[in-house]
């Protein structure tokens, strides 16, 4: 193993060291869908901001993909990357009932799709008191 494989190695672990980018992980792991913010922060519980500054760490670190659909930009894991392969089928094997609050919300959430994709934005006010919430 090289030394930029090791790094890249160490990167990705030290990124998953977070509960919260775990969390995150672990939805996208377990239910091999794209995701935008709107859908973590209610399905996590955890504010916009704290969201969107640990996809940035998760990014930085080469674990997820974004791609960007009019306002709302999905994430993915980056299964072409083998590092990241392996380490999605680790985490998919977390015992589930650590993670049963999150998926329970993340499948109610994922209801309000339309066509597939998000439109509703964060429905949880008090995760984001600046955002209008859509009845």
């Amino acid at each position: 193993m090289t030394e930029t494989e090791l790094s890249r190695i160490t990167d990705a672990f030290k990124a998953l060291s977070d509960p919260t980018r775990l969390r995150i992980v672990r939805l996208m792991a377990a239910n091999d869908e794209e995701v935008c913010v709107c859908e973590l922060v209610d399905s996590l519980e955890v504010p916009q901001y704290h969201v969107s500054r640990h996809l940035k760490e998760l990014r930085n670190a080469r674990l997820l993909r974004a791609r960007r659909d009019g306002r709302w930009v999905y994430y993915s894991l980056d299964l072409t990357d083998p590092v990241v392969k392996e380490l999605a089928e680790v985490v998919r094997r977390l015992p589930a009932d650590l993670f049963r609050e999150d998926q329970k919300n993340f499948e109610q959430r994922m209801t309000l799709r339309v066509g597939g994709r998000c439109c509703a934005g964060i429905q949880k006010k008090h995760l984001a008191p600046n955002v209008r919430v859509r009845k």
